[in-house]
């Protein structure tokens, strides 16, 4: 058996690694999903679609009109009701948040952390981005409750 040396001179066996697809199996049987077919109705009820891709990722693929951008590396702070860097859309737990990154993957990762933060409305959607896209439904956040109330607050300026 091999072993890898890593920081501070201890050592673990290779079948002590970390199985980065066996881990996001496991997430995935147990947090919820939102499928792009269910998105429309998501929305209509109130739900907030969070895009975590990179900006570099979002320039390449494009943006998603509707959809709040916020990097993963601050999603738990800027969506926890209880953070000082919370949104102003984050008044509690129980509002309904659909995490989207490129194909899926991030996102249901990202919403592990949500769940156990207590957001308990937080789903990913299936197949991410890419899925929207294969879809034609691109543009179906634009009438979103929180994108319009957004747009409204930036033309009063």
């Amino acid at each position: 058996m091999l072993s890898t040396p890593v920081s501070g001179g201890l050592l673990f066996t290779d079948s002590d690694l970390f199985d980065s697809s066996s881990a996001l199996e496991q997430t995935r049987t147990r947090t919820p999903h939102t499928t792009v077919f269910e998105l429309l109705d998501a929305v209509a009820r109130g739900a907030i679609v969070v895009d975590i891709r990179p900006q570099a990722q979002r320039a390449v693929q494009g943006t998603l009109p509707g959809a709040l951008a916020i990097g993963r590396n601050v999603l738990e702070a800027r969506l926890n009701p209880t953070s000082d860097a919370r949104l102003t859309v984050a008044t509690d737990r129980d509002v309904e948040w659909i995490v989207i990154c490129s194909e899926g993957y991030t996102s249901s990762l990202a919403v592990a952390s949500l769940q156990e933060l207590g957001l308990h409305r937080a789903t990913d959607l299936v197949g991410g981005y890419r899925a929207l896209q294969s879809a034609g439904l691109l543009g179906v956040l634009t009438g979103a409750r929180h994108s319009v109330r957004e747009a409204e607050a930036i033309s009063a300026h």
